[in-house]
């Protein structure tokens, strides 16, 4: 189908054209669709969202997607069209066949800076967070990624985050981290997102150490999760402790967070190693009161540094043979 023809489907077809060019579109290279775009394609496709019938708005916001992926002109010229709300609309009265692909546009939409507000502005949010709550037979695996994805692109500006914290987001987070298996790519997009709105937020991250259960899920994570999910993990107690030191040491280590943090310290990611040094160095005991027990579970932790420094090269059977005689110390 001819580039004018398909514009011409698009405006004035039946029912039935319009799908067929729309579809067709979704086939065209790169460079056929950039004209297209110069022709006026983007409007009459934005008008096809507000159509009752399913098969036309799911081929309208095939199309858009495939505009919208890769071109951060398009992705501005169809959040100008007006076809955010419409999309976020989808996502509160569609079936599960249509949540995923406007999820997947809105994803492809908010990793654009000057299409973000308007998303956020959407009423978005909310529903995306929703989706976060709903049963995995409910909802597809791969919309929740990408509706998490979606609320760490929006979570990136400053004006957002305050309303990203109001939905809802941390505890709806902290629940999927505590209900999914620790391993698992969701629950990693999940301490990710957590761990942004941590280090970008106060309120944001007030909230994390305040929500019930919270340090325990983190703790678990850290002892449980994948590289990643072990990274984010003790980035957020260390942003905890550091936080109000006095408040959430105890709190840490009452949930039994040594032997998880100790790992970490030895065979974690370079970063991951960084924020368990600094979580060990807030959890010392530094009152002038301490027992000599305490004293001594002090020099403990610092020869604990000193002997994860020495060891960056060590095989990973010296590392577990360390982290064993350094928890038998600390409970001696």
């Amino acid at each position: 189908m001819e580039g004018m023809m398909m514009v011409e489907a698009l405006l004035n077809g039946n029912r039935e054209a319009k799908i067929r060019a729309a579809n067709a579109l979704t086939e065209l290279p790169s460079r056929q669709r950039h004209i297209l775009v110069e022709c006026g394609v983007i409007a009459p496709l934005v008008s096809m969202l507000n159509s009752q019938e399913f098969g036309t708005t799911e081929a309208a916001l095939f199309a858009l997607l495939s505009l919208a992926f890769g071109s951060e002109r398009n992705k501005i010229i169809i959040a100008k069209s007006g076809a955010i709300p419409m999309i976020a609309k989808l996502l509160q009265h569609q079936t599960e066949d249509m949540i995923e692909p406007a999820v997947a546009a809105l994803l492809i939409l908010s990793s654009c800076t000057k299409t973000k507000l308007a998303i956020a502005a959407s009423g978005a949010v909310e529903p995306l967070v929703y989706m976060l709550n709903t049963p995995n037979n409910s909802i597809a695996m791969q919309a929740k990624l990408d509706s998490i994805a979606t609320l760490h692109n929006l979570s990136i500006s400053e004006q957002i985050i305050p309303l990203i914290v109001s939905s809802g987001v941390i505890l709806s987070l902290l629940q999927l981290v505590y209900d999914v298996s620790k391993s698992s790519k969701l629950v990693e997009k999940a301490l990710g997102l957590l761990e942004n709105i941590a280090s970008s937020s106060n309120l944001g991250l007030q909230e994390i150490a305040e929500t019930g259960g919270a340090i325990r899920t983190l703790v678990e994570a850290l002892e449980e999760g994948s590289s990643q999910c072990r990274e984010y993990a003790v980035a957020i107690l260390f942003l905890v402790c550091r936080s109000c030191r006095e408040k959430y040491r105890g709190q840490i280590l009452r949930e039994g967070v040594m032997p998880g943090l100790l790992q970490v310290s030895i065979d974690g990611t370079w970063r991951a190693k960084e924020m368990a040094r600094g979580l060990l160095q807030l959890l010392r005991d530094e009152s002038d009161c301490g027992s000599r027990r305490k004293q001594l579970k002090n020099v403990i932790l610092e020869q604990i540094m000193k002997e994860i420094d020495a060891k960056e090269e060590s095989t990973e059977g010296e590392a577990l043979r360390l982290v064993e005689d350094i928890i038998a110390k600390l409970k001696a």
